[in-house]
């Protein structure tokens, strides 16, 4: 018994080797776990379920195979993807979930989430997460020809990475009491997410309770996961 956790995938045409390595994990690794859970950034960029990218396709009919194998798929939206729809979710046997969600797997209370919430400490990010996550602005977003969001979402991508070039890597991690307040108000044993980029196992105290927080790591070079079994959490890595 065995259920997978991944995050910041980043899927995007320009980089084929981690299509071709996310596409052989479906096939091998997932297949064999109770539950498949993606915690956001599957895709670099996402501008809306009518976009007719083929790669889009290609990862719904694969996840299609997933669910259809038996192995349900659930998803929680990124900072890059939170526009995914019910369209792509239906596509591709995909649940979508709320942005914090708490399972009872094999005896643990696992808090998940994407992780960009938690890194309060960036200020500018957070109020432009607040705009964008407008549902009005998201319709208008999405009533906009595809061309123009797509324009729009390139300019937005640029201005990203020239403002986070300028950040501290501090700023852009996640706040220690933003941690400890969500696992509290969660009663949460472990706390599962991606964003940072940063993989790691950490363990803290919250009100007198040991805890840990498990960050998955992005697939640049390689894939990254967050097995969880009845004996435990591990992060794991593994070539494309």
């Amino acid at each position: 018994m065995a259920t997978l956790f991944i995050a910041d995938i980043h899927l995007c045409a320009q980089e084929p080797a981690i299509t071709a390595g996310f596409l052989r994990f479906l096939q091998r690794e997932a297949p064999l776990a109770d539950a498949l859970y993606i915690l956001g950034d599957l895709f670099e960029a996402w501008v809306g379920d009518d976009d007719p990218e083929p790669l889009h396709a290609e990862i719904a009919a694969a996840l299609k195979n997933l669910h259809q194998q038996g192995v349900p798929c659930y998803f929680i939206h990124g900072n890059r993807d939170f526009l995914v729809g019910k369209r792509f979710a239906r596509q591709s046997g995909m649940v979508l979930l709320p942005e914090e969600k708490v399972l009872d797997l094999y005896g643990h209370k696992i808090l998940i989430l994407h992780g960009d919430t938690l890194c309060t400490d960036d200020v500018d990010y957070q109020k432009f997460r607040r705009r964008v996550h407008n549902p009005l602005l998201q319709r208008l977003f999405l009533a906009l020809p595809l061309k123009m969001r797509l324009r729009v979402a390139a300019k937005l991508r640029a201005g990203s990475q020239q403002s986070n070039s300028s950040k501290s890597l501090e700023i852009m991690d996640v706040n220690p009491q933003a941690v400890s307040e969500v696992m509290q108000c969660n009663q949460a044993e472990w706390l599962i997410h991606g964003h940072t980029h940063r993989p790691a196992i950490h363990t803290l105290n919250v009100n007198g309770r040991p805890v840990s927080r498990a960050v998955l790591g992005a697939w640049h070079e390689q894939g990254s996961m967050v097995k969880v079994t009845p004996a435990g959490v591990e992060l794991l890595f593994f070539p494309f």
